[in-house]
């Protein structure tokens, strides 16, 4: 199936979380194709040592108690190093997660995988090179037709009108089964709101992506140090890191979210102690 110089593993890892420094492997499959010929499987469950995430939980679907009686990554980790040792490595979006997860974790155990010597297939890469996600790749695609004058505003500005035409005209009929197996019905349909819906994550609060909602409903940090916690409750706790907000290069959008959450946070107290 491939030409090789020697041994090529595809894996991918399910983990605890999206965090490659602090979140851990809690499923390892890898799939070696042997220079040689033939094919040899590995595919674990680990024991992560600490919580696995609601967030990562509803995409995978491995709990806690699945993983309760599992042997540790530390357990495992010469099993793994050995399937692997002289191999290249490949998956998808393998160089951004799991091959520095990967790492991570053989760290931890003391062992070092070397990836200077090791060539690395990134999937997903070949797919978004060869497939590029722009204007022009799309206004070939959904209409079949060459933009003139590319980069010039007003004509890029038609072309996209062009593009959702056909998009509305091409998507009309289609269900979207996410990631998750939930089933959206024609989600694109020639309705403002709906393609409102579609294009927006209602988890997300502003345009920089640096303040979420949780499953809870409350409104966390989705950066730094304080990542996945309340945002509320940490302003109202360290002001430092209010002022540090307010002080640096953060969006005029996220500085008046985080005032505002602020003063909810300082009221709820006030109420609290009445």
């Amino acid at each position: 199936m491939f030409n090789l110089e020697r041994d090529l593993v595809f894996f991918d890892v399910e983990t605890t979380g999206l965090h490659v420094i602090r979140d851990r492997i809690i499923q390892l499959a890898m799939i070696k194709y042997l220079k040689v010929g033939g094919t040899e499987e590995l595919n674990l469950l680990i024991n992560p040592g600490v919580p696995i995430s609601e967030e990562a939980f509803q995409i995978h679907g491995i709990s806690n108690e699945t993983v309760r009686n599992k042997p540790t990554f530390q357990q495992e980790s010469q099993k793994i190093f050995d399937f692997i040792k002289g191999a290249d490595l490949a998956g998808y979006n393998s160089n951004r997660f799991d091959v520095p997860i990967l790492m991570e974790e053989m760290s931890r155990c003391g062992l070092h995988l070397d990836i200077d010597s090791r060539r690395l297939i990134d999937v997903q890469r070949i797919f978004y090179r060869m497939e590029p996600r722009t204007l022009r790749a799309a206004y070939q695609f959904y209409c079949n037709k060459e933009i003139e004058n590319a980069h010039d505003a007003m004509s890029d500005i038609k072309a996209t009108v062009e593009v959702l035409g056909g998009m509305l005209n091409k998507y009309k009929n289609h269900d979207l089964t996410g990631e998750d197996g939930i089933v959206l019905e024609k989600p694109i349909q020639n309705d403002v709101q709906k393609l409102h819906d579609f294009t927006n994550d209602v988890k997300v609060l502003d345009a920089t992506q640096r303040l979420k909602y949780n499953d809870q409903g409350e409104v966390v940090f989705a950066f730094g140090k304080y990542i996945g916690q309340p945002a509320g409750k940490i302003l109202f706790e360290d002001r430092n890191y209010y002022h540090w907000i307010q002080e640096k290069e953060f969006s005029f959008q996220v500085k008046e979210i985080v005032k505002k959450l602020l003063k909810e946070y300082e009221q709820k107290v006030k109420e609290l102690k009445t």
